[in-house]
């Protein structure tokens, strides 16, 4: 394998785990913790992610529940949560912060296909731009001498195998979250 194409696989598998993390904070009808675990709540004047100040769980399908380490976070993390675009309401018993995931129409399931789509092209136009920078650099290398034509050919080819590679994950991924956001 070229070294450059070695160097460049850490960008193809950090564009991978961005799209999936994208993908987790996407609301199905489905509970998810990770539709709030990235919430940032003001906890005692830090700006602090959820996940690392409440145990988060899903009791239900349907439902997710947070438990505070802290008592005293309840009512911070209850407008944290009412002020992400989540559009869901928090229920505070006093010691839990409830979670209903409402049940998603029809419309909407088709409107988040779209965007689930739109995030595996934006995965896919970063893995081109990450192709353009390793095919420069190939031919570089070419005019200098350091590799022949034939080397040149056969790192095309190599490069065009592990990006359909990446370009094949995408789909998977892409797929198995449009099929989560269209069960009911």
């Amino acid at each position: 394998m070229l070294p450059v194409l070695d160097k460049k696989q850490v960008e193809f598998e950090k564009i991978v785990q961005h799209l999936q993390s994208e993908l987790a904070t996407l609301r199905t009808g489905r509970a998810n913790g990770g539709l709030v675990e990235n919430i940032t709540v003001d906890y005692y004047g830090a700006p602090t992610q959820l996940l690392t100040i409440a145990q988060i769980s899903v009791p239900e399908p349907r439902q997710i529940a947070i438990q505070p380490y802290d008592k005293n976070a309840l009512k911070d993390i209850e407008k944290a949560i009412q002020a992400s675009n989540l559009g869901i309401n928090p229920v505070n018993d006093g010691n839990y912060i409830r979670l209903i995931i409402p049940q998603m129409t029809e419309e909407r399931r088709k409107e988040l296909v779209k965007v689930v789509a739109q995030m595996a092209e934006k995965s896919r136009v970063a893995i081109r731009n990450v192709r353009e920078e390793i095919w420069k650099e190939i031919q570089k290398m070419e005019k200098d001498g350091k590799i022949s034509e034939d080397d040149l050919r056969a790192g095309k080819d190599e490069m065009q195998k592990v990006i359909d590679g990446f370009n094949e994950q995408i789909k998977q991924i892409a797929e198995a979250k449009e099929k989560e956001v269209m069960t009911i």
